[in-house]
């Protein structure tokens, strides 16, 4: 069962919590570390980071970011833009997280600056049953949807190959062309592999 954007966020935020985050490092190669995600709302995700830290110049050159968060068979992934906010919401971030008193206390948290994601691509993927797995897509701000994955051409011929080797046994083969259903695919590429007249688009 597919939910909406904002079940997704606070799934993620609220749940999850913390994601493994990537940037390009000084040497022009992947870094990444976990980051606590500290609120939601219809603008965006929050998260904040130390002036000092590398994170924070990569976070102000880059301007885009990658992350993943999982939790008990079930992920969430966003790659998108980010923008600086400055001090804006740290006192609601402080309250709705406590345990950040601790970490800066009192006047310490002045070393700190919040962050917002604010126009990304989200992916959530679920494999609590895992004969039956699901994944669905969002977007946040003005980000537009691209489709990813596998998709059944027109030259179809109905041949049921694709069927026969889906892990998932997500396609329809009741039609011509066949249907692969979106929100079961686990993305493996089997099917592109058998299809004779290579009637499998696959869309990054």
């Amino acid at each position: 069962m597919t939910m909406t954007k904002n079940q997704y966020l606070n799934l993620l935020v609220n749940e999850f919590h913390s994601a493994t985050m990537a940037t390009i490092g000084a040497d022009g190669h992947p870094v990444t570390r976990i980051i606590d995600l500290m609120l939601w709302d219809e603008s965006g995700v929050y998260f904040l980071t130390a002036k000092g830290k590398s994170l924070y110049t990569q976070l102000m050159e880059q301007k885009f970011i990658a992350l993943s968060a999982t939790a008990h068979k079930r992920a969430i992934s966003l790659r998108g833009k980010i923008k600086n906010i400055h001090s804006e919401k740290l006192e609601e971030i402080f309250e709705r997280n406590p345990y950040m008193k601790g970490i800066y206390p009192g006047d310490t948290k002045t070393a700190l600056e919040v962050f917002c994601i604010y126009e990304a691509e989200g992916e959530y993927f679920d494999i609590r049953t895992p004969s039956h797995i699901m994944r669905d897509s969002f977007v946040i701000g003005n980000s537009k949807h691209k489709e990813h994955g596998y998709f059944v051409q027109a030259d179809c011929i109905g041949c049921k190959l694709c069927y026969s080797v889906c892990p998932q046994k997500c396609i329809d083969i009741t039609t011509i062309p066949v249907v692969i259903d979106q929100n079961r695919c686990l993305h493996c590429g089997q099917c592109k592999e058998i299809f004779p007249k290579q009637a499998i688009e696959k869309r990054y």
